[in-house]
């Protein structure tokens, strides 16, 4: 662990962006502020050194006798324990895969080869689209049923009533993503787990957006598969899966006969990303090197609290600068909600490309779109253009935040000039 994990504080937001070279990056003289969290976070140095070390010193592939490889099994053990760790869940319980998309089309496959007709899976209009095409998939290939909660549109929240009426005993799972990558929203996990299960059903949790502002609690959630991905909580573009140990034991894989029959292994198909497990390994220890505690996981919750109250005052602030601009209009729950420090929004007669363009222009880097939130947009009625998104992470401070409020404010001006 990290020397600064000794640390009696949690480490300030100052020494924090010390730790990203990304930050030194300037445009017309300003310092960039990264905004685009949500689509993909910067890396800290240490973070980029584990990844560079392994590959010039550690590079080989597994299971053979002989330095390198050993090393090899070695470091993928040990990010197994640290994402363990990161999850609350057991090392023998988390595999990894190229990304989120990929491994629940894969998971998607493995439990579709016992479903057919009559069997339903339910989704949400609120999910990133790779939480409901694999689903969607097996519709098409195993004639399984399709059922969708609404989203509320005025709330930006999930219509729960209309979930409960979906859930029942032709249920084989529900797909829920733990928090909206377009909305920032943020679900109500366990009474869905207690919901489906009741019934019979599996949950399968989407947390990518919500892993990096909201610390996993596997054993308080009580899902069976969780995925989420190590490129939005500061690691390098790899995918993670918790999977119960006896669910993944008993799942109908597409695998090689060759390979490793047993759990977590026989969920990750050919060889591995290597480089990127460590980095992902490293950018969890990275995290619990922000506070001191006990244990890694106590450092990681000690973490993650001083995280979120910061990210809490900026959202504020952020929300309240927004809804001061004359033409702005801002999208899901206030900050007195749940929800992480994510904020979609739209500029009155400006293209959300135009502003996204504007603002990068000041050395302000937001992302604009659907976020492949399609439906979410749609349900907006911010279709096609979608919406501009902002999200703070660990790095930003509130120097960055009035920078976006300003450029915002400036964008709006000119188009008003523009029409008088």
């Amino acid at each position: 662990m990290s020397s600064t994990s000794a640390a009696t504080e949690p480490r300030t937001t100052e020494a924090i962006r010390a730790d990203f070279p990304a930050l030194s990056r300037e445009i017309d003289g300003r310092p960039v502020a990264y905004f685009d969290g949500p689509g993909g976070t910067q890396v800290p140095r240490v973070v980029a050194d584990a990844v560079r070390d392994y590959l010039l010193h550690h590079n080989a592939n597994t299971h053979w006798r002989y330095p390198t490889s050993e090393e090899t099994d070695r470091l993928i053990a040990d990010a197994r324990r640290q994402l363990g760790w990161f999850l609350n869940a057991q090392p023998g319980e988390i595999s990894f895969g190229a990304n989120m998309t990929t491994i629940t089309f894969h998971v998607a496959r493995a439990l579709g080869r016992g479903w057919g007709t009559g069997d339903e899976v339910v989704v949400t209009e609120l999910d990133h689209h790779a939480n409901v095409a694999p689903w969607m998939a097996l519709a098409a290939e195993r004639g399984i049923t399709m059922k969708t909660a609404r989203l509320d549109p005025a709330s930006g929240t999930l219509d729960w009533a209309h979930l409960e009426s979906l859930v029942g005993p032709r249920t084989k799972l529900l797909a829920l993503g733990a928090a909206s990558n377009a909305l920032g929203t943020i679900n109500p996990i366990r009474p869905a787990a207690d919901l489906v299960h009741a019934a019979g059903g599996l949950l399968f949790v989407d947390a990518v957006h919500y892993a990096p502002h909201e610390l996993v609690d596997i054993e308080a959630i009580g899902c069976d598969l969780l995925a989420c991905s190590a490129y939005k909580f500061y690691g390098p573009h790899v995918g993670v899966l918790y999977g119960r140990h006896d669910l993944v034991a008993a799942l109908d894989v597409p695998k090689l006969a060759p390979a490793p029959d047993t759990p977590p292994d026989r969920l990750e198909t050919g060889t591995q990303n290597h480089e990127g497990i460590v980095g992902a390994a490293r950018a969890v220890e990275y995290l619990a090197s922000l506070a001191p505690g006990r244990s890694p996981r106590d450092r990681l919750t000690n973490a993650f609290a001083a995280l979120h109250a910061r990210s809490r005052e900026l959202v504020e602030r952020l929300w309240d600068g927004l809804g001061a601009i004359s033409g702005v209009t801002r999208y899901g729950p206030p900050p007195s909600a749940s929800r992480t420090p994510t904020i979609s929004f739209a500029i009155a007669a400006v293209d959300p490309g135009d502003a996204c363009a504007a603002l990068a222009n000041r050395g302000v880097f937001v992302s604009h779109g659907d976020f492949y939130a399609t439906t979410v947009i749609e349900r907006l009625g911010r279709a096609p253009a979608g919406l501009i998104r902002a999200g703070c992470a660990c790095y930003t401070d509130a120097a960055d935040v009035d920078r976006l409020l300003e450029g915002v404010e400036t964008i709006r001006n000119a188009e008003r000039g523009m029409r008088h």
